[in-house]
């Protein structure tokens, strides 16, 4: 197994509707790729960071299988998880250690 860790630090003002949208929205996109077989979120305790950090780890069967994730859809899924404008009452959020 392949473990793809992602690492967010998440603005507290956000992070329950970050984390909702991770769940329901992100993480279910990546693994309908078929190249996860898994996703875990995991809350990150460091006594440095501003906000929550969570690390996010994707178990693939291979590297190849990374290797086209990485080719065919990440760039996509990126794109998403940068642009995520929402209405007043919702959030805007924008992590540049993702891109």
């Amino acid at each position: 197994m392949i473990i793809y860790n992602i690492t967010a630090n998440v603005d507290l003002e956000i992070v329950e509707d970050w984390l909702l949208w991770m769940k329901e929205e992100h993480i279910p996109k990546v693994l309908e790729t078929k190249l996860f077989v898994s996703a875990t979120i995991n809350r990150i305790i460091s006594n440095s960071d501003s906000g929550s950090t969570y690390a996010i780890a994707y178990k693939s069967k291979s590297l190849a299988d990374l290797q086209k994730y990485e080719t065919l859809f990440a760039t996509d899924l990126r794109n998403e998880y940068n642009i995520i404008v929402l209405s007043e009452e919702e959030l805007y959020f924008e992590d540049p250690t993702y891109m």
